[in-house]
């Protein structure tokens, strides 16, 4: 757990969380969530979209899929993890923590799509309520990004 994060727990650790939160929290994934990765990944291919790499490495802040020929890299942010501005929340319980946690992800989501902006990447960031609400429309936003680098 990171410094900044333990600043905020009494002793460093959490205290009196009922088993069930512990198991929730400990079944969270980062990588082929079946709500989010998963879900643009079959819209993708249903599309007919190709091209892409998924979770490859070496590029800051691991991207979900890379078009490495076009440069376009994509993240899909879970609105809780990534602090959407318009579902995410911070829970009631150890607030301070959870505050401090959803800060940190979105300043290091910031510093990872600058770092891959110098390396001249384009970034999409498709959050987990647009998956939810319109499939088609994440589709669109990538397709028109990748139609721009091959006129």
């Amino acid at each position: 757990m990171e410094k900044i994060l333990r600043e905020h727990l009494p002793g460093g650790v959490f205290i009196n969380v009922p088993p069930r939160v512990s198991r929730n929290l400990s079944a969270v994934r980062g990588r082929n969530n079946r709500t989010t990765e998963v879900c643009l990944r079959l819209a993708l291919v249903r599309a007919g979209i190709k091209g892409w790499k998924l979770q490859p490495t070496g590029l800051p802040g691991n991207p979900d899929f890379v078009f490495w020929d076009q440069r376009v890299a994509i993240f899909v942010d879970g609105c809780f993890w990534h602090g959407c501005p318009n579902c995410g929340h911070i829970p009631k319980t150890n607030s301070a923590f959870w505050q401090a946690k959803i800060r940190r992800n979105i300043e290091r989501d910031q510093k990872n799509s600058q770092n891959l902006a110098k390396m001249d990447f384009k970034v999409i960031r498709i959050w987990e309520h647009e998956l939810k609400t319109s499939v088609s429309d994440c589709v669109a936003r990538v397709t028109t990004l990748l139609d721009r680098f091959l006129i």
